[in-house]
């Protein structure tokens, strides 16, 4: 189809790419952007890239990307927990500031032709376009006065976003232990001599700490103030991390995360793209990366398609599904970081290899192709020796002993206490029950359905038995799924486990 004027709600990253691509396909289209920000004025730091994002944008537009790549700082990352420190290698995701990609994204929109129209807020009623693309955020005033079926779920967690002007080496994840419970940090340099500092914390550490009190405070000052009070303080305790430097505010205030699910990502002529269509987690998700891919995948289905009807469902055929796909991983992500304290006791690499297993994207076989010396570390810390072979099958093998008891492998396992589970958040209340059943059984076999989502929840499960009760646990299931099995006994999610016949 040739669309003849196409208007893009919100001027972010999302929006502008979409806006340049739209161009390039249909040169005659009059393409405009509308974004109620001013063009130097935006908030958040840095943005990180991965390398699957980079080949998407290379194959779309090399040129955008190139620039892109040439202001981004690449970086390995590295875990600091209790003085102990690990390090790995992902020097394929590179840090871009936040300024500097809008401004590469606006100067390449407007080399392409596209209007750019600042400080307005249009609705999409009262815009004179065939084609508007809602690419307004999370809080989208686009997805609200339309029927998309939006349902929009809020984390338990809390976070900030700061920054501060110097350049870490690497990506840095380190818990603060303090009087009024944990505070983490995911930090990361990016271009111009900052890096980005994240930080999050649970609801009774933010209360304890009297942060309840200063986000109420702000409820009534300019939407630019941050919680000035809050940086100050996490200023201190991160003082190793920021190296003497201050904490930066931008708008920084404590949040919830919020996840958006839509049932429909279109209305009439309107479609939604990026983060008012759908968000993904911070801690795996970007929504720049969802946001720049949906601008790709719209207009390659626009090019092959006769009607907007028509293309929005292969729009939605086409991206919904790796959406959802990151939309579950960044989910157990989420839930794995808003209780991560309970792991501190783990050495930092096999705390490392949980991480990396967290969402069941990376194997265990994988993560040591990549990093062979941390893996390895972590190896032997769990099996006292060096691993050798088959790593899956040498994890499976290693002996244990627990409570005086003494184990040949990992695999064979005593009669012991049936919890059945069938849940989706192990962290839940009808979780909580479950482990209260644990307690005091002298020991829990985790049993369910065979579906690979079920058992790494049911991991999930077992280590929090593990951990709240001090009881062996074992979990069931499927041989098939045996890699995911031995990440879980690496990472300390369980004692045992118990191989079935069953099909995934």
């Amino acid at each position: 189809m040739q669309p003849r004027r196409v208007a893009v709600l919100g001027g972010g990253p999302g929006g502008l790419y979409a806006a340049r691509l739209l161009k390039l396909a249909y040169p005659a289209c009059e393409v405009q952007v509308h974004e109620q920000g001013e063009p130097d004025a935006t908030f958040g730091f840095g943005v990180g890239l991965a390398s699957g994002t980079q080949r998407n944008l290379e194959s779309a537009d090399p040129d955008t990307l190139r620039e892109l790549v040439a202001t981004g700082v690449r970086h390995d990352m590295t875990m600091q927990v209790r003085g102990q420190r690990v390090r790995v290698r992902n020097d394929r995701l590179i840090g871009v500031a936040r300024t500097e990609l809008l401004a590469v994204l606006q100067r390449h929109a407007e080399k392409a032709g596209v209007q750019l129209e600042f400080g307005v807020r249009p609705s999409s009623a009262e815009l004179d376009a065939d084609l508007v693309v809602a690419a307004d955020g999370v809080s989208s005033a686009t997805r609200e006065e339309g029927s998309f079926g939006a349902h929009v779920e809020t984390g338990e967690g809390l976070y900030l976003w700061c920054g501060a002007d110097f350049s870490l080496p690497d990506a840095v994840f380190a818990p603060v232990e303090t009087e009024y419970g944990t505070f983490v940090a995911h930090a990361y340099p990016y271009s111009g001599g900052r890096s980005t500092f994240l930080i999050e914390t649970d609801e009774r550490t933010w209360r304890n700490a009297g942060f309840d009190r200063t986000t109420v405070a702000l409820e009534g000052a300019p939407p630019s103030a941050s919680d000035e009070e809050s940086l100050r303080y996490l200023e201190k305790i991160f003082a190793g991390q920021l190296r003497r430097h201050r904490l930066i505010g931008n708008r920084t205030r404590w949040l919830r995360f919020r996840t958006v699910r839509c049932e429909r990502w279109s209305d009439g002529n309107v479609v939604l793209l990026g983060d008012a269509a759908h968000t993904a987690h911070f801690s795996i998700g970007s929504g720049t990366k969802l946001a720049m891919e949906d601008a790709i995948g719209l207009v390659a289905v626009l090019r092959d398609s006769p009607d907007l009807a028509t293309a929005f469902a292969r729009y939605e055929a086409l991206r919904r599904p790796a959406v959802e796909r990151l939309q579950e991983l960044a989910r157990r992500s989420q839930l794995w970081w808003e209780s991560f304290p309970s792991r501190l006791d783990l050495p930092v690499e096999r705390l490392m290899v949980a991480y990396m297993s967290r969402a069941g994207n990376v194997s265990l076989d994988r993560f040591a192709g990549s990093s062979p010396d941390a893996v390895g570390v972590a190896l032997r810390q769990y099996g006292g020796t060096q691993p050798h072979g088959d790593l899956v099958q040498w994890v499976l093998d290693r002996p244990l002993t627990h409570g005086g008891r003494t184990f040949p492998d990992r695999v064979t396992v005593p009669e012991l206490k049936r919890v059945h589970a069938d849940l989706r958040n192990p962290w839940s209340p009808e979780a909580d029950a479950l482990v209260a059943r644990g307690r005091g059984s002298g020991g829990v076999l985790v049993t369910g359905p065979a579906a690979r989502s079920d058992v790494l929840t049911r991991l999930d499960l077992a280590e929090r038995i593990r951990l709240e009760t001090g009881e062996l646990t074992a979990v069931e299931g499927p041989a098939a799924l045996r890699e995911d099995l031995a990440a879980g006994l690496v990472s300390g999610r369980t004692d045992l486990v118990s191989l079935t016949e069953e099909q995934v």
